[in-house]
């Protein structure tokens, strides 16, 4: 971004246009940079006599210094001095009210007793005072990620982003709206996401992010926001921006578009941050590290609100073990892998931003929500009354109460599955464990105790059909090496060897760490 006093736009016709630099101020660009290289190792004061120099040559006094106020950020700046400047200012102050200082020779004088204290020359002193000024200090260092071309297009972003400095409200379109949103939270911008009437090139969703005048008193730092948001927006393929701008107490209209040349230059680093807030951040930290049958999905698809749109902060999906273990995750078999819990998370909101969510968890349907609301915002009960699950929370989001709130869930789906089940089963395997079965169905292992099996036996927590049960007493004899007998029940599917060797009227006799012997039960 560039400082407000380098803005430059365009007021014609009533608008508000900012003045991009084009392909012609190129050669421009490259003649700044040119200056910043050939100015390593000269003081600063150089260096701005140069700019200024080009300043007097260019059409706009503020391109020059745009330019230059971009690649200050690129340059090193270091303080030369033979003695720190202040230290040299100690003692040679010190100095000066001992010997009395009014004329040059008497200034001469104290600058040679500071000298004799630092062990150096007089003049080294003199040039040591004040070597940390600004104007004093020497280009270190320049190494410009910019060439020419990049640093032009920097320039326009960064134009772009102070032309919104004063910005009270945005209206975005995207191509890529997730992107978008994530952005605005994590900037603590307040937003609605509107669906509108009509074909458009870019979405039919419309991202309003309200400005301070509606909320907040304007502050600098909120309109900075706002800049900053510009550099996502830009990075979509396709965009446009409407921004409502308090010009002087004017209201003016800004426009932009992928039709202007705004652009994010890819040599620039983006330190993207994951979270919104440090209050997800912690709380998708702790989540994950338990052991659940739920995954957390950040910034899930966008929810309909009437005639808006809303993107929870996360989603919950159920996720059994059947389905975790490469089970089936066909709702059909009772999973409930595609079952969703959204989760919203109400935390630094205005009490008008507030009431916004509130009206529009009111209109959303056929969807389970968990809301997890600052306790300072006194809004639980308003939540709980529009059939949304509340979380009360301060400071940080308590686990236990997710947690319990997704057992609830949990016990729900357990239940349907439950009903749903016949009560007789017919697995299609002649060997099966109860475990597997209750995977396959979806529930646990003691919703399935009490069916019955038509088809098979019950061998311990194995279900095993007759036949296969007579093929392996013929197989199985007294005398077998348990590990051959264990080998024959393998192949056919049998995990419990204790419990059908027992069902066949067998025994392990056990020969201490050399293994054992199947006998016949006495």
């Amino acid at each position: 971004m560039l400082t407000k006093a380098l803005l430059r736009v365009s007021r014609a016709g009533g608008g508000y246009r900012p003045r991009f630099a084009g392909r012609e101020h190129r050669p421009l660009a490259a003649r700044v940079l040119g200056t910043y290289q050939g100015h390593v190792g000269e003081p600063r004061e150089k260096l701005d006599a140069a700019l200024e120099d080009l300043e007097t040559e260019a059409d706009d006094f503020k391109l020059v210094r745009g330019f230059a106020k971009l690649l200050d950020r690129e340059a090193v700046f270091e303080t030369r001095a033979a003695v720190s400047p202040e230290r040299a200012r100690r003692v040679a102050f010190e100095a000066a009210e001992s010997v009395g200082v009014v004329s040059e020779a008497e200034r001469t004088e104290a600058l040679r007793q500071a000298g004799q204290h630092f062990g150096t020359t007089p003049d080294s002193v003199a040039t040591s005072l004040y070597a940390d000024l600004d104007e004093r200090q020497v280009l270190a260092e320049f190494d410009s990620r910019w060439d020419p071309d990049q640093l032009v297009a920097q320039y326009n972003l960064s134009l772009g982003q102070t032309a919104l400095f004063d910005a009270t409200e945005l209206r975005v379109r995207t191509s890529d709206p997730k992107a978008l949103v994530s952005a605005v939270k994590r900037l603590r911008l307040m937003y609605e996401i509107r669906k509108t009437e009509g074909e458009n090139r870019v979405s039919d969703r419309e991202v309003v992010v309200t400005g301070p005048d509606a909320l907040f008193r304007s502050t600098r730092r909120y309109g900075t926001r706002f800049a900053r948001l510009l550099r996502t927006v830009a990075k979509a393929d396709e965009w446009t921006v409407s921004a409502a701008i308090d010009d002087y107490g004017t209201e003016r209209t800004l426009s932009l578009s992928d039709d202007d040349p705004v652009r994010v230059p890819g040599t620039e680093p983006v330190a993207d941050v994951m979270f919104d807030s440090s209050v997800e951040a912690d709380f998708a930290a702790r989540f994950e590290s338990l052991d659940l049958d739920w995954e957390l999905t950040r910034e899930p698809e966008p929810l309909e609100t009437g005639a808006r749109v809303m993107i929870p902060d996360f989603a919950f999906d159920y996720l059994p073990a059947s389905v975790a273990s490469g089970g089936s995750s066909d709702s059909s078999d009772g999973v409930h892998a595609d079952f969703r819990v959204f989760f919203e998370i109400m935390g630094f909101w205005t009490p008008e931003y507030v009431e916004k969510k509130l009206s529009q968890l009111e209109t959303v349907e056929d969807v389970e929500l968990l809301v997890a609301v600052d306790e300072s915002l006194g809004v639980g009960e308003e939540i709980a009354a529009r059939d949304h699950r509340a979380i009360p929370y301060s400071g940080t989001i308590r686990l236990k109460d997710v947690r319990d709130a997704l057992r609830r869930y949990e016990d729900e789906l357990v239940a349907e599955s439950v009903a749903d089940l016949p009560d007789e089963l017919v697995p299609e395997t002649d060997v099966i464990s109860l475990e597997a079965l209750a995977r396959e169905q979806g529930v646990s292992e003691d919703a399935i105790a009490d069916k019955s099996f038509p088809d098979h036996e019950r061998v311990g927590r194995t279900l095993v059909r007759p036949a296969v049960l007579s093929d392996l007493a013929e197989e199985i004899e007294s005398g077998m090496a348990f590990s051959e007998a264990e080998a024959v029940l393998d192949e056919v599917g049998v995990e419990d060897a204790s419990a059908v060797l027992s069902e066949l009227g067998f025994a392990v006799e056990w020969e201490g760490l050399s293994g054992g012997t199947v006998v016949e039960k006495s």
